[in-house]
């Protein structure tokens, strides 16, 4: 008698493909060899890892495309809010105010907080930051690199550091100094990278378009230019933020 709980009409032999016994799933569908698990056998999960598997593959293909390059419509940038890879001042100016809020925490659980002594961090880290940009934009006038990175990309790019700071003083009020390095340290590594993969598309676009000679000089430069500035990020991060943690 026929299940009557079963969806469909079994119109399968004895035996699947190969000759193997048929092994029913729990919902009555697909069959299964001795050395394959019963769950491999449900057409559902079949289609669930073909589906994540197709899903993944974009993904890649995704981030191979994209990453790190700014859209541009008539040699213009796309604004931020229709492309994610574009720099903003969104993220950096809520970073920079958090993280004074989080120096004034610190400061307090060690019984260390004023007014006068928290408005010294902010204004403290408003100046490095200043001395920061100016200098990069010198560099980039003495190495004469043209490029169309402004001020306010440059202010977004060095911003992005507070982000990694306010991660490395959390960590390090919950479990220590121990706590702080480790991820002061991560978030080091990261910003470095990000600098680095971000500003040589910047620096180095107009290479290309010089002579050998003069293209070898100019781009050892540039990239010594890139690197410095990259190598910068760790150096400030850690200055800002040490005296924080005890």
């Amino acid at each position: 008698m026929a299940d009557p709980h079963q969806l469909f009409h079994d119109t399968s032999s004895a035996h699947g493909p190969g000759g193997y016994p048929v092994h029913r799933t729990p919902g009555g569908l697909g069959y299964a060899s001795p050395s394959q698990p019963a769950f491999l056998a449900d057409p559902v999960s079949n289609m669930a890892v073909a589906y994540g598997s197709s899903l993944a593959a974009h993904g890649k293909e995704l981030v191979d495309r994209n990453d790190w390059e700014v859209q541009y419509q008539q040699d213009v940038p796309v604004a931020p809010r229709f492309d994610i890879n574009a720099p903003d001042l969104y993220i950096p100016a809520m970073a920079f105010i958090t993280y004074i809020l989080v120096a004034g925490l610190a400061l307090g659980t060690q019984d260390r907080f004023s007014p006068d002594l928290l408005g010294l961090q902010a204004s403290s880290a408003l100046a490095w930051l200043t001395v920061e940009v100016l200098a990069i934009l010198l560099s980039l006038y003495l190495v004469t690199v043209n490029t169309d990175l402004t001020t306010i990309d440059l202010l977004a790019f060095s911003g992005y550091k507070y982000v990694g700071m306010i991660g490395g003083v959390v960590t390090g009020l919950l479990f220590g100094r121990t706590g702080y390095y480790l991820v002061l340290g991560w978030c080091c590594v990261a910003i470095f990278v990000f600098m680095i993969r971000t500003l040589r598309l910047k620096i180095l676009s107009e290479v290309a378009a010089e002579g050998v000679l003069v293209r070898g000089a100019r781009n050892q430069l540039r990239m010594y230019l890139t690197m410095a500035i990259a190598a910068a990020q760790p150096l400030f991060m850690y200055w800002l933020t040490f005296h924080l943690v005890r």
